[in-house]
């Protein structure tokens, strides 16, 4: 098997396994849909990955998964003018619901780290 981690859930007709970076893909797509969202900061790891010459597979996103529970690190840059808190609340209801529409597996927390802010450019 590739190198992921994988989450998996038992059903009734067999086992279902969804890999970390499924989950982070839709928590990314989930944050894009967030008004004032202008994108995503580096995590540590994932520039020293891409150092390596491995490309991080969600730029922005950690996932972390317990006992069938997921907990989501988001670092994202948000549009200047906007209330930081608004928006941080905005993406943990986006990214939770997202993930746990698309999966039925439960989001136990969405943590937001806002490590910039966006200015719009002038002309």
């Amino acid at each position: 098997m590739p190198d992921h981690n994988y989450i998996t859930r038992i059903e009734d007709q067999g086992s279902v396994n969804i890999a970390e970076e499924v989950i982070a893909t839709i928590a990314c797509e989930a944050i894009r849909e967030v008004e004032n969202v202008a994108g995503f900061t580096s995590t540590f790891g994932g520039e020293i990955a891409e150092r390596l010459g491995k490309k991080p597979y969600s730029r922005g996103v950690k996932i972390f998964i317990e006992e069938n529970e997921i907990t989501v690190d988001a670092f994202i840059l948000v549009q200047y003018g906007a209330v930081i808190a608004d928006v941080a609340q905005a993406v943990q209801e986006a990214v939770a619901s997202g993930v746990e529409a698309m999966t039925g597996l439960t989001v136990k927390a969405v943590n937001i780290t806002v490590g910039g802010i966006a200015f719009e450019k002038t002309k």
